[in-house]
């Protein structure tokens, strides 16, 4: 049967983030560096100086993080149903973007304004966040936003609609963005972004679902 959205491998890599943190190094994209570690051995001591960010690898709706800061004094105590090897990833600080990718066109770039953390909360409840579209940027930056969101997609082989998010650290300039992952199947929620980069383009929450229906094919 037709489907939407990105095919297996495609969808595989992206759920993937160290994987997917591969295909983006190849692909000349800027990423924070990370590795795989055993949930024991984060638990037991810094597997890297602070701060770093420990959260599940193949997880999403930033489900499992732990944000150990600069001054922690000693290593996160992770929750039982962490699973046994967990991603930890040097923390990127700075502002908080996402891009979303429909087809073979990058939309817009979105800030995202929280009061701490874009958490679980932040992202599904009314008033969690505010998301400032078109994000108020250089036009430098804007303009790698879009093209690397653009560059992760095709990296990763995604189909149909994509959202990649992106830290950028303003004092750095275009040496301080850096990509954090690609979600490819984004929400459709209310509070979702990429409906709202969709409608900020003109297109509206039903022409944005005709236009994936419409893409559905099979082996994509």
């Amino acid at each position: 049967m037709p489907y939407t959205h990105s095919g297996v491998l495609a969808s595989a890599l992206a759920m993937d983030k160290q994987r997917s943190k591969m295909v983006f190094q190849q692909a000349g994209l800027p990423i924070a560096p990370s590795g795989l570690f055993a949930r024991d051995a984060v638990m037991a001591a810094h597997v890297m100086a602070p701060p770093y960010v420990v959260k599940p690898n193949n997880e999403g709706s930033s489900v499992g993080i732990y944000l150990v800061h600069e001054a922690a004094n000693g290593p996160p105590q992770l929750s039982p149903d962490m699973p046994d090897e967990v991603l930890v990833e040097a923390f990127a600080p700075g502002r908080e973007l996402s891009v979303s990718v429909l087809g073979d066109r990058a939309l817009e770039v979105t800030d995202i304004l929280t009061e701490g953390w874009y958490d679980y909360d932040a992202k599904y409840k009314p008033g969690g966040s505010r998301h400032v579209i078109p994000a108020d940027l250089p036009r430098d930056i804007r303009a790698l936003c879009l093209e690397y969101a653009l560059r992760a997609h095709q990296a990763l082989g995604c189909r149909g609609l994509s959202r990649t998010d992106i830290r950028w650290d303003e004092t750095k300039g275009p040496e301080g963005l850096i990509l954090l992952e690609t979600n490819n199947q984004p929400g459709m929620t209310p509070t979702s972004l990429a409906p709202e980069q969709a409608a900020h383009c003109g297109l509206s929450f039903g022409a944005l679902c005709a236009a994936l229906v419409e893409d559905a094919s099979c082996g994509r």
